[in-house]
């Protein structure tokens, strides 16, 4: 209430210095005809000058904001791939009963274009996920996960990652999968429905941990290509991968 107060004192209080303004104008100089001229010339540019500064200069500034951030969620999306991310994506195709026919489609290459990027995308989100929780060591990834955990937590907590829907959607995920494995005392005794249940939750993570790892190999394909050199020698789908520069 104070506030809405002072401004509207400040505003008057302008209204009010620009009146004296061009009393004194006209005073002084005995030319009310030209000083209208001029206040409503003036008054004719404030629509031009509100779509200058309000909507086209804010617009430019807000995109570069954006692309800042972007850049500061792209470090906190490659620690979580370098801490959890890429071990998951050496885990997740363990209970995936078809992975050799998506293998292929996610073996990046140094030259890949952006064409190239979004056929992957494309094949990722058509790919027929049969997801047997029963196929993989659900015992070892509970583990991991376990492990993970307090990272994870930390992840969620950053209030930037609310700009990048999809990839908060994937840390829920992989924390969902968490809590799931967590809190079943023996994985190696469970009715069939809990089973088709995990299934259901590890082929939510691992889809969106797939998409997500594509638009980062893109980002830094662009941006970082010594780490792109790294990602692609460490690929966890390229059975011919090495760390080793050859």
């Amino acid at each position: 209430m104070r506030r809405l107060k002072w401004r509207i004192l400040f505003a008057s209080a302008l209204i009010a210095l620009s009146i004296v303004m061009y009393s004194a104008q006209i005073q002084l100089f005995k030319t009310p005809r030209d000083t209208f001229f001029y206040l409503f010339q003036d008054i004719a540019f404030v629509p031009i000058q509100v779509l200058l500064v309000t909507v086209i200069i804010n617009e430019v500034l807000n995109i570069r904001e954006k692309r800042s951030l972007l850049r500061k969620l792209n470090m906190v999306i490659g620690a979580f791939f370098s801490e959890a991310g890429m071990s998951l994506l050496q885990s997740f195709p363990d209970f995936d009963v078809h992975y050799e026919k998506l293998r292929e489609s996610l073996i990046v290459k140094a030259g890949w274009s952006n064409q190239d990027f979004v056929r992957a995308q494309k094949t990722v989100r058509v790919y027929d996920y049969s997801v047997d929780s029963r196929k993989g060591d659900l015992v070892s990834l509970k583990v991991f996960l376990m492990e993970q955990r307090s990272f994870l937590l930390r992840l969620l907590e950053n209030p930037n990652l609310l700009e990048h829907r999809s990839f908060t959607n994937l840390l829920r995920a992989v924390f969902h999968l968490t809590e799931e494995l967590t809190v079943r005392k023996n994985l190696n005794n469970l009715p069939p429905t809990d089973y088709e249940h995990l299934s259901g939750d590890i082929k939510r993570a691992y889809v969106l941990l797939i998409s997500e790892w594509l638009a980062y190999m893109k980002y830094l394909r662009d941006y970082y290509p010594y780490l792109f050199s790294l990602a692609l020698r460490t690929n966890p789908f390229d059975p011919d991968a090495s760390p080793e520069v050859r």
